[in-house]
């Protein structure tokens, strides 16, 4: 018997949720040992979050909860409210995905975290003051920072306050919640880097929530993986990615993209004449200056990727190049005209497919929206080519008369694509289209958009925070830092052989499977 199924800190036996007639978790069964990282991955609807917050209590009354889930010898299933509240924090904390909707922006970060070490700790006022200035700092904080409230933190920054609120009770467990999505890949590499010094100092176990196998590669030490509601398989991570048994885990694995991976020579696009060029581009916000004299050019039939941190100014580039916003100074230039009289010749597919689509519309009306406001088509024409759109993005005609909310966010992704082609575009900005989507959905959109782009020969402003997705999609590459272009060429030359220090940093930054591999 190892020592993971002797001495646990979770052990969860048998567990099952149902939302009514169909389970939504069935007969999952799992340990954790202290100190141990066990990643728990699968797409969206896998089951994943169910599992951790069945074992916290924290599911809707509507939720049935049975089998067992033990914190050493305290079982969690059927245990009341009071119970389970002493558990939460002192036994096991959870670091949510979204830590700006898990701190009160009213309050200072001091507050936040005093208001928990007083609540739990019974800690006075001192106590406690003393006590977040040290959390702080054990996170990789200043002490400063306790006097400054949410929004005028980082997104890093707020992850790692989160971090410290669930390790002010010194926690046996923590759980970690899609704790790296949407941040940048270098801020990324921080967060895993300061969970792997918490668990390595402290002995904390962590029970690690996400779909991010790279993540997984570069932090776990076993896997589970979940799908539609049960555990498919589980392994030493090291085994996992060298020999996966199970089908659903070796697609996983296959739709990871991996940075540098591509032949270099897989295609190439060259053109004498420009889709898109920006000179000299300053963009201000009052006193603040996001764009800084920035040029680049984009060919006929070429995908550019723009890379860089948050706050780097890819999407005000981006914006700027749609005629959204109108610089300072500089000129753009789309197919040798103004980008505003160019408008029917651009498409944009937004980051937040959701946010981007009337929820009171039907899919076909989202769709063709740009066809009736630009009264390009109408009547039998009209519905022929939304019919065409759903089909080139590979929708069933069936989804027409559904609404953007009766959608996966895959399925989401692709109605925005098919709107960005409605009117045949010869410029499409895609501003971050995969970022928050599932490993295999991600794979399936950027086939779909590397199709498009090659059988339409539209060029492409591709703006990523994610390099391998880059990588995986374009001619050439530019990366920013500060407003400014530090580094631009062939996508195999900037992402493989980066010649500056800050692209070198990103390239370093990228969670990297081969270090699985090299693990068995």
């Amino acid at each position: 018997m190892s020592t993971t199924e002797r001495n646990p800190v979770l052990a969860v036996r048998g567990l099952e949720v149902s939302f009514g007639p169909a389970p939504a978790v069935r007969g999952v069964d799992f340990s954790i040992a202290p100190g141990e990282i066990l990643a728990l991955v699968g797409e969206s609807g896998s089951g994943k979050s169910v599992t951790a917050r069945a074992v916290l209590g924290l599911l809707p009354a509507t939720a049935a909860v049975r089998g067992s889930a033990k914190l050493k010898d305290r079982e969690l299933v059927g245990a009341g409210e009071e119970e389970l509240r002493e558990v939460r924090g002192r036994g096991i904390a959870m670091v949510f995905q979204e830590p700006a909707t898990a701190l009160n922006p009213v309050h200072t970060i001091g507050w936040q975290l005093s208001a928990v070490l007083r609540a739990h700790r019974k800690a006075t006022r001192a106590e406690a003051r003393a006590e977040a200035v040290r959390l702080l700092e054990l996170v990789g904080l200043p002490a400063a920072s306790v006097v400054k409230y949410p929004h005028q933190l980082s997104g890093g920054q707020k992850q790692r306050v989160v971090i410290a609120l669930a390790l002010a009770n010194e926690p046996s467990l923590i759980i970690a919640d899609e704790p790296t999505t949407a941040l940048d890949v270098t801020v990324q590499a921080e967060i895993l880097a300061l969970l792997r010094d918490l668990r390595d100092r402290l002995g904390t176990a962590i029970l690690l929530i996400t779909h991010n196998m790279g993540v997984v590669a570069d932090l776990a030490d076993r896997v589970a993986v979940m799908r539609r509601g049960e555990l498919v398989e589980q392994a030493e991570v090291g085994d996992l990615f060298a020999r996966p048994s199970h089908t659903y885990t070796r697609e996983l694995l296959a739709a990871v993209p991996r940075l540098g991976h591509r032949d270099p020579a897989s295609y190439s696009a060259e053109s004498t004449t420009d889709a898109l060029r920006l000179a000299e581009i300053v963009v201000r916000f009052k006193d603040f200056t996001a764009v800084d004299h920035v040029g680049l050019r984009i060919g006929h039939g070429e995908v550019l990727g723009l890379v860089g941190e948050s706050g780097s100014g890819k999407s005000t580039i981006g914006r700027v190049a749609a005629g959204l916003l109108r610089p300072a100074s500089g000129t753009v230039s789309v197919f040798g005209g103004d980008p505003v009289a160019a408008r029917r010749d651009l498409g944009f597919v937004f980051q937040d497919a959701g946010g981007s689509l009337n929820p009171r519309m039907t899919v076909a009306d989202c769709v063709g929206e740009p066809l009736r406001v630009h009264k390009v088509a109408r009547g039998e024409e009209y519905r022929r080519r939304v019919a065409e759109l759903l089909d080139a993005v590979k929708l069933p005609a069936s989804y027409a008369r559904r609404r953007p909310r009766e959608l996966s966010g895959g399925q989401r992704q692709r109605v925005g694509i098919a709107r960005a082609l409605a009117l045949g575009p010869r410029l499409v900005i895609a501003d971050e289209p995969t970022s928050a989507l599932d490993v295999s959905v991600q794979a399936a959109v950027l086939d779909l958009v590397t199709g498009l782009q090659r059988d339409l020969g539209f060029a492409c402003l591709f703006i990523s925070h994610d390099l391998a997705v880059v990588d995986s999609v374009a001619h050439r590459v530019v990366v920013l830092w500060q407003g400014k272009v530090v580094e631009e060429g062939a996508h195999h030359e900037v992402l493989r052989a980066p010649r500056e220090e800050y692209t070198r940093r990103l390239v370093s930054s990228v969670p990297d499977l081969d270090r699985a591999f090299a693990r068995v």
